[in-house]
């Protein structure tokens, strides 16, 4: 009988044993990170907002925006945690939305938030629509005095600021900015083509428009308009990725050989192991790798070797491999909202790894051999580190688990909403009573991915610590693709 008892005991342990090892090693809930990673844009809208607004403390904010100007720029994104719409980022963050639906938003994958990503990339497109049409041989980019701004903490509500806009032109060209508005609206046009075929053709027109304005006045963005986009989004990498990753996605979505020439392998051919708003190299030869590797394309073969270069900068296993990693295995770019790496280039793995996958391809960087399921195995290795499987048991997409960042760098997240709290909160009693309070932020910016832990794996939680407790729509962006991927592929976890 006592021998009974303790068979019993045992087999009571090992399933317990079984189920927590499941519970410890399966896989994080995608499906729930994916619907709030798109989310996450609702709490980022500037405008009028619509009835069935989701994130419902937000209100109304910048109904006036362009007014000073005598234009209409209502709508679009604030790009990060402060009040101001910049619009090279938040062009990139349309692209990506776009391009993430475009490779993975088929059969299951999407599960059930097709409509929801579409129209996160509707109200960046129907912005970027507005910048690029409202007045003849101008392109609005940015909305918002940020010196201003950033010496205040108000709500989007609450805005009383300064609020100018700033455009480029033939006399102060901008070819990175508006290369990547001409890419966003392209990549927009393609998801809407079958879906609202009036509005594609009108996305795709304006693009082939500005992107003709890009090469016809070239020129970077941040040298005509200097401090109202530097330091904050200054075009590091110059201009010739922006017009090289604009004519790619012309050339996808029209197929029209014209743009062909602007992505000359001989002259786009900078070596780089990094991909951002900023750098646009990898993305592209990614993009148009899949015309030799798909479409059996052999005049895209040099992209393809451009391509699988970066790749083997990226791999920790690569000989030829550039990149860092911390000792809990997260991608190590850069010290300041590093995520928005590690999302970006996770991407790139992922859509690679369908390429080759589709055409039965492998590479080898030197002497070590690559396949699909060695870009798959890296990217889910970074997205699970975000979502929570890393040293400090710490999910950075805030409302996804238990344990997620609650003072993060985002003034409308931190301060009482409208709707708590209607009467003004000005910009220094914003600093005083919120920004420097050691209390959790009162709204919860569902979805919101933040900057990051630092290159040793440790994140302090401080909302002053913009670098690494800010959320960017250029994080999320990219996410949204690894996750439909992920979330068609393994589900609940």
């Amino acid at each position: 009988m006592a021998l009974h008892k303790h068979l019993l005991l045992f087999s009571l342990f090992l399933v317990l044993f079984v189920f927590q090892s499941i519970q410890v090693h399966g896989h994080p809930n995608y499906v729930d990170a994916l619907e709030k990673s798109i989310l996450f844009f609702q709490g980022q809208r500037s405008g009028k907002l619509p009835p069935d607004q989701m994130i419902t403390w937000r209100s109304d904010s910048g109904l006036s925006d362009g007014s000073m100007a005598g234009v209409d720029l209502t709508g679009g994104y604030y790009d990060a945690g402060d009040n101001v719409k910049f619009g090279l980022p938040m062009a990139f963050s349309t692209t990506m939305l776009s391009w993430g639906i475009l490779e993975f938003g088929g059969g299951k994958r999407l599960d059930g938030q097709l409509s929801n990503a579409r129209e996160a990339v509707k109200w960046g497109a129907d912005y970027l629509l507005k910048a690029a049409t409202q007045t003849p041989g101008k392109l609005y980019v940015g909305v918002g005095e940020p010196n201003s701004d950033h010496k205040c903490w108000e709500r989007p509500e609450d805005m009383d600021t300064p609020r100018p806009v700033f455009s480029v032109s033939s006399t102060n060209p901008g070819s990175d900015v508006a290369g990547e508005t001409a890419a966003a609206l392209a990549a927009a046009a393609m998801v809407f083509a079958s879906q609202n075929r009036t509005y594609a053709r009108q996305l795709l027109k304006v693009a082939k428009s500005v992107l003709d304005f890009a090469v016809k006045y070239q020129g970077k963005y941040s040298d005509s308009l200097g401090g109202e986009v530097c330091p904050f989004y200054c075009s590091y990498s110059g201009y010739k990725d922006e017009l090289f990753w604009g004519a790619a996605w012309l050339y996808k979505a029209t197929k029209d050989v014209n743009y062909l020439n602007s992505i000359n392998p001989s002259i786009n051919n900078e070596n780089t192991d990094i991909f951002s708003w900023d750098d646009k190299y990898a993305g592209a030869r990614v993009l148009l790798a899949r015309q030799i590797l798909v479409d059996k394309d052999q005049n895209f073969e040099p992209f393809r070797i451009q391509a699988e270069d970066f790749l083997c900068k990226i791999l920790p296993n690569s000989p030829s491999s550039t990149t860092q990693y911390t000792p809990g295995g997260l991608m190590f770019k850069l010290s300041s909202a590093n995520l928005q790496y590690v999302t970006s280039i996770s991407f790139l793995l992922n859509t690679y790894a369908k390429y080759m996958t589709a055409s039965g391809h492998t590479f080898s960087c030197q002497n070590v051999l690559i396949t699909p399921s060695t870009l798959r195995t890296l990217a889910k290795k970074q997205i699970d580190y975000i979502l929570g499987e890393n040293p400090l048991g710490k999910s950075y997409m805030v409302g996804f688990s238990l344990n997620y960042p609650q003072r993060i760098h985002h003034r409308g997240s931190s301060l009482p909403s409208f709707k708590s709290h209607p009467s003004h909160i000005s910009c220094q009693d914003g600093f005083d009573q919120y920004f420097f309070s050691q209390n959790p932020n009162p709204n919860i910016l569902t979805g919101a991915v933040v900057g990051g832990p630092d290159q040793n794996d440790a994140f302090s939680d401080d909302r002053t610590d913009y670098a690494h407790s800010e959320p960017a729509t250029y994080i999320n962006a990219p996410l949204v693709g690894s996750l439909a991927y992920l979330a068609g592929s393994y589900g609940t976890g």
